[in-house]
């Protein structure tokens, strides 16, 4: 399959070197679904292939892990959802390693969705643009090692941040459109700041979905205007460093009819670590960069229906309130 072929040579530097009891939690929307389509379409594998948790199996097969994982299908917000509940298990000591495995490709299926729903932008996606009319849809695969600070103080193992909290809500509103007036994200935003113990006043960027759809674009810059006071940098993050899915752009620097809060927007390179989680890595841990703030106190929030506020500490990312994991 497609997220098969971007996972195994991601997967295989961890293959064997996996603390015992690490739980997988695999984020995904459709999975290994073209499995489907290939025997709908010509009679290939069977139907049961494209499942889900077959897909975790063979995910755990090629890092040598037995036990049970876990699956969390969010759509856009999968890997956030999966962060934020692995920081939660790590956070409450049910457990104190886990590896989120992120993926999602490009199929007939996924495209024909987003082209039924007329979300697609034939030029190309232009996030918070004014002439912004959809999306574009990009596949990737990654991976994010969340461990508690004591086990890998116990077992020497380099931290590179921290996730400091995290904050989710549903807004109930429709199968596919945000609440206009961005409540729902306006919740899970001071949810992640409450559970990190910080103000809207200490964050100096924010990641946002940024998808390039009318609403959505929208939506969110309502929402930060609810929260914060000051105007955080704006980034966006590419498809092939942040989650799969993401709208991409070349655009930059281009202001939004929203009282000016996208003055200044940052296009990063593609090929970068454009936020404060970039997933892979040769170790198989994370590498952690905030995003560019003129603050002394860097702080990152992402938004992609879930929030997750990470916070640089030194060399390192780690993980959970009260320092609580490491990432």
């Amino acid at each position: 399959s497609r997220v098969m072929r971007m996972l195994t040579p991601l997967l295989a530097p961890l293959a064997g070197t996996l603390p015992e009891g690490t739980l997988i939690l695999l984020a995904t929307t459709t999975g290994e679904v073209d499995l489907l389509e290939r025997e709908m379409l010509s009679g290939g594998p069977s139907e049961d292939q494209s499942r889900l948790d077959v897909l975790l199996g063979r995910i755990q097969s090629t890092l040598g892990v037995t036990g049970p994982g876990r699956i969390i299908s969010a759509a856009c917000a999968s890997s956030s959802v999966a962060i934020a509940q692995g920081a939660a298990l790590i956070a409450s000591g049910e457990r104190d390693s886990v590896l989120v495995v992120a993926c999602d490709a490009v199929t007939e299926f996924v495209y024909a969705g987003f082209a039924s729903l007329m979300a697609l932008d034939p030029e190309g996606a232009r996030p918070f643009d004014k002439a912004r009319k959809g999306l574009t849809v990009g596949e990737a695969a990654g991976t994010v090692w969340l461990m508690s600070e004591d086990r890998a103080r116990r077992e020497n193992r380099p931290s590179l941040g921290e996730v400091a909290g995290w904050g989710m809500s549903c807004d109930a509103n429709h199968m596919t459109g945000p609440s206009r007036d961005g409540s729902g994200l306006v919740r899970a935003i001071e949810k992640a700041l409450q559970r990190a113990g910080l103000r809207a006043g200490d964050i100096g960027s924010v990641s946002a979905h940024g998808t390039g759809t009318l609403y959505n674009d929208s939506m969110e810059l309502k929402a930060f205007q609810t929260v914060f006071t000051h105007v955080p940098e704006i980034i966006r993050t590419s498809s092939q460093v942040d989650r799969d899915l993401r709208a991409r752009s070349d655009a930059a620097r281009r202001s939004a009819s929203t009282s000016g809060w996208l003055d200044y927007y940052d296009a990063l390179p593609t090929a970068a670590p454009a936020s404060c989680i970039s997933r892979g890595g040769g170790a198989g841990v994370p590498h952690c960069r905030p995003a560019p703030s003129p603050r002394s106190r860097q702080s990152c929030l992402r938004t992609s229906g879930v929030c997750r506020h990470l916070r640089r500490s030194g060399d390192a990312c780690r993980s959970g309130p009260g320092n609580t994991g490491h990432g």
